[in-house]
């Protein structure tokens, strides 16, 4: 089994994050051998993305001139699920591996991602769980990680959002993955205390490690990931 090669970018807006997933897919396609990667970020400035599932502006709340007035960008994505916030105080999981290593299936690989989620919540002492028919993870009625993802060829993308101490105002902005009768939590609320995103890294690093049996993980270089040159989303 190959080792997990992480790049930890930091803050990086949404646009150069999907073309740098996008490269490391081609790359992943055309290694001879196993290869897997995560790309860990916040995203910052804050952006609004609609999945596959969600029709134009349906699930958002307020005006795009709302939107704009607080610097909150809006992607389309080709992602599955519908729409979704991502912000700063908020962990970013981009996964790119091949599931056809890895099972060929697709349900198998999120309730895999959960699995990976609910452990790092164990960590904190938080007992997160999934519910059923929806993707993700809650602790009680209150979603705290959302998951959707796209594959090509049976190479992964796109992921997951870990909510550790995110503007939670912001998610009254949308109707979170169009779910109107659940709520939307933190790691910082429900500890009771600030949580920084940067303690909740190498647990994703180790949870993903420990999910998918890799043989470690290792850091990737990232000087130049947010590079030009990259390929466009696919549609």
């Amino acid at each position: 089994m190959a080792e997990l090669e992480y790049f930890d970018i930091g803050r990086a807006a949404y646009g150069p994050t999907v073309r740098l997933q996008q490269r490391l897919v081609e790359e992943v396609k055309s290694d001879g051998e196993e290869r897997a990667c995560l790309v860990l970020v916040e995203h910052d400035p804050p952006v609004i993305t609609l999945g596959r599932g969600a029709r134009q502006g349906d699930h958002i709340a307020v005006s795009r001139e709302r939107l704009a007035r607080e610097c909150i960008e809006v992607h389309e994505s080709s992602r599955g699920g519908d729409v979704t916030y991502h912000g700063p105080g908020q962990i970013v999981g981009y996964p790119i591996l091949r599931l056809d290593l890895h099972g060929r299936d697709i349900h198998r690989y999120l309730r895999d991602l959960e699995e990976v989620l609910i452990r790092v919540l164990a960590r904190f002492g938080v007992e997160g769980r999934r519910s059923a028919g929806l993707t993700g993870v809650w602790v009680g009625d209150e979603k705290i990680a959302a998951i959707g993802v796209a594959v090509t060829r049976w190479v992964t993308y796109h992921g997951f959002a870990l909510n550790v101490s995110p503007n939670l105002a912001h998610f009254g902005l949308i109707v979170p993955c169009g779910i109107r009768d659940k709520g939307v939590t933190s790691l910082a609320r429900l500890l009771g205390r600030p949580v920084a995103v940067a303690e909740t890294k190498p647990l994703l690093v180790e949870c993903m490690v420990g999910v998918f049996g890799f043989d470690g993980a290792r850091a990737g270089e990232v000087g130049q990931t947010l590079g030009g040159g990259m390929p466009a989303e696919e549609r």
